[in-house]
């Protein structure tokens, strides 16, 4: 997974923040959510929130084959969607140059967005579809499979 900076138990809402180690994460750093989910259904939600023009930056993990959506703060208090996981991560203030997590590059990067983040409902919404889209393509949309 995406390391965020934090150390997480089994819920998101129990991270801790650990220190940057070049400080990065002062008072100059915004706080954001990442929406975590498999490389594969990331990459169709993207080219659906691209064509619904909503998608905010996006980062790619391919140590782990994860992208990460950056949404606003306060989602992780709430998403339980299957499949995926949101904790809390800053970014700095403004539009990054430097992905905020560490060992992850932009897929989206902030000046190709639509957003600053990505908002949550569209999000769920276009991650649902991307998954009926896999699921149908992979044949499990067809009867008796």
């Amino acid at each position: 997974m995406l390391d965020t900076g934090y150390e997480t138990g089994n819920r998101p809402s129990a991270a801790r923040r650990r220190p940057a180690p070049d400080g990065a994460a002062g008072p100059a750093a915004a706080p954001c959510d990442l929406v975590t989910v498999p490389a594969r259904q990331g990459l169709e939600t993207v080219d659906i929130l691209r064509l619904r023009r909503s998608v905010g930056p996006v980062l790619h993990d391919r140590t782990d084959d994860t992208l990460g959506f950056l949404v606003p703060p306060g989602t992780a208090d709430g998403w339980d969607l299957p499949g995926s996981g949101c904790v809390r991560t800053r970014h700095r203030e403004g539009r990054p140059a430097d992905p905020p997590v560490a060992g992850a590059d932009w897929l989206v990067p902030p000046e190709s967005a639509y957003a600053g983040t990505t908002e949550p409902a569209r999000l769920r919404a276009a991650l649902c579809e991307a998954a009926r889209t896999i699921a149908a393509a992979e044949g499990g949309d067809r009867p008796g499979s």
